[in-house]
């Protein structure tokens, strides 16, 4: 099978979706697969065997990471060569959608993957004017696909009810050789602790994750902050636009920043911790949660998409029904919960317990045979809705 993989976002950028497209990548690579990437300039010409093509953008003005990334005729030329089975457009926005009617000029099938609540972004980066156009340009853009891929059940109902037609689920899965509590470190936790006259037993609550507003983090710092910090301590595993506010914010508070961390460092770290706060509600799946969970930890998070599907309250992990309540009974709950694990270590383990039991479950060759069946099946009924 050969196939075209047109995104908005790629390495060396590393978040969720590129993790996901680079797994795909090197999927598609083993199974004997052959894939043409084409996506922002990363100075990168080759991945996982598939030949890179780089192009210039303009930064998102709610979401600077990401960019209006630009179609060159280099691509159109690249795609006719290349002669691909079938077209995957990840996240289109503007490359993705000129991406796509290429394709339909050259009568290649296309699918979409779903994997950034943009709309969300809009309202929560000060834009909610635009929201609803941003809603209403993701569904015209994503319904001229065979197919649309979303990563979970509560995104795929999210979708059909903001009218996006033929969504189709592609899970994620984690290295369960990777992520696994055999790699605690008591060294690793006491060099969290060693400038703290603290307890070595003191309870490790991490997030792992973009240093960013729309993960709601203020919600963990103002529960945090609230919570006695003789008997906890807060990890921040990551790095993002909001990083040196979120350091000012709790520099009265005992907290460990790490930065980036990726393959063993980043495993030793969630099986080091004994909760995982993860309160943010804009996710379309949350791939730290299940890796988290797969490392022995449970949950304290917030009912919504994505982490709602890992998640099961009460067992694996608690999650707070935020909707309806105010900023003050958010932040009251949250910490409530967190001082409920703290104070309750049967339970916790319990959880822990259950959290590795559910993510045993989620492999990533299931994930990704998912997506190239669904391939298979557009490439052979060729499905090329009429554009809408």
């Amino acid at each position: 099978m050969r196939v075209a993989i047109i995104t908005e976002n790629f390495l060396p950028k590393l978040d969720g979706v590129t993790r996901t497209v680079s797994r795909l990548l090197e999927h598609l690579q083993l199974h004997g697969h052959h894939a043409l990437l084409m996506g922002p300039e990363s100075g990168m010409i080759e991945y996982a065997g598939a030949e890179i093509i780089g192009t210039a953008g303009l930064p998102l003005p709610f979401y600077p990471e990401l960019k209006f990334n630009f179609f060159r005729p280099l691509f159109m030329r690249r795609l006719i060569e290349f002669r691909p089975d079938i077209v995957h457009v990840v996240d289109p926005v503007i490359l993705g959608a000129t991406g796509l009617a290429a394709a339909r000029v050259l009568n290649i099938p296309i699918v979409s993957s779903y994997h950034t609540n943009l709309a969300a972004y809009c309202g929560y980066f000060g834009f909610p004017l635009l929201t609803r156009p941003m809603w209403l340009y993701n569904r015209f853009i994503h319904n001229q696909c065979a197919l649309t891929f979303c990563p979970s059940n509560s995104t795929a109902t999210m979708l059909n009810r903001q009218g996006f037609g033929q969504v189709r689920i592609w899970p994620r899965g984690v290295d369960r050789t990777l992520f696994h509590p055999q790699r605690r470190s008591e060294a690793l936790r006491a060099s969290w602790l060693q400038d703290r006259p603290a307890p070595q037993d003191k309870t490790i609550l991490l997030y792992v994750g973009r240093v960013s507003w729309e993960k709601n983090l203020r919600l963990l710092i103002q529960a945090y902050r609230q919570i006695d910090h003789s008997r906890c301590h807060l990890v921040i595993v990551g790095q993002g636009p909001a990083y040196v506010e979120v350091e000012q914010e709790l520099s009265q508070v005992p907290v460990t920043f790490t930065g980036y961390l990726s393959g063993t460092e980043l495993a030793t770290a969630y099986a080091s911790a004994d909760i995982f706060a993860f309160p943010s509600y804009t996710e379309t799946f949350g791939q730290v949660v299940l890796e988290a969970m797969s490392s022995g930890l449970p949950v304290v998070g917030v009912s919504s998409e994505g982490v709602s599907d890992l998640v099961t309250h009460g067992q694996t992990g608690l999650l707070l029904a935020a909707e309806e309540l105010s900023i003050e009974e958010q932040v009251a709950g949250y910490r409530m919960y967190l001082e409920r694990l703290m104070q309750r270590p049967d339970e916790c383990a319990v959880m822990s317990r259950q959290a590795i039991a559910a993510a045993m479950t989620r492999t990533w060759f299931d994930a990704m045979e998912c997506l190239v069946d669904g391939y298979r099946e557009v490439i052979a009924g060729n499905k090329l809705p009429v554009a809408v």
